[in-house]
């Protein structure tokens, strides 16, 4: 009986763990719910970045739109905020080291001034804030493209299978 009520505690340990670890993440963006291969290549398509590019994904998740730029030959940085996501983005974009760094941290702190472009897949909540961000912090010439959510009061400059496309 002693057993069991161990292994109850245990599992309501890890339960909480993984609540904390997934869902604390809605307070900083968005929950964590992968890009489809198509909103990926109309994301690259309407950037239309060149090798040597540098993109920043905020929020990058399980890093599939990170190795999808490097397949192209541009210079990609992730940011997760998620520890588990961030460490299986990792190790699975190890293969592109040369071109992608994945950073632990909050999409907020990140260092965009030597961005050519970003994409996200935020909260539509957090898009005049984002705004406000890529207006003090990017460079001029900065491309931003959105998955699914638009930034409101801003002209879109072309949209591709969900994806809204945003120049600075």
């Amino acid at each position: 009986m002693n057993e069991l009520y161990s292994f109850f505690w245990v599992i309501w340990a890890v339960g909480i763990f993984l609540i904390f670890a997934y869902g604390f993440v809605l307070f900083f963006g968005a929950p964590y719910f992968p890009s489809l291969k198509p909103h990926i290549k109309a994301a690259l398509d309407l950037l239309n970045l060149k090798e040597g590019e540098l993109v920043y994904d905020l929020g990058c998740g399980d890093g599939r739109f990170l190795k999808a730029a490097a397949s192209k030959g541009i210079t990609a940085v992730g940011y997760e905020l998620n520890p588990f996501l961030f460490l299986y983005c990792w190790v699975t974009t190890r293969r592109y080291r040369r071109l992608i760094k994945v950073r632990l941290g909050n999409l907020w702190q990140a260092d965009i001034s030597k961005a050519d472009a970003v994409f996200v897949f935020l909260l539509e909540k957090y898009m005049p804030r984002l705004d406000e961000k890529l207006k003090s912090e990017g460079r001029k010439g900065l491309k931003l493209a959105s998955h699914t959510f638009k930034i409101p009061g801003r002209k879109i400059a072309a949209k591709k299978y969900g994806v809204f496309l945003y120049r600075y």
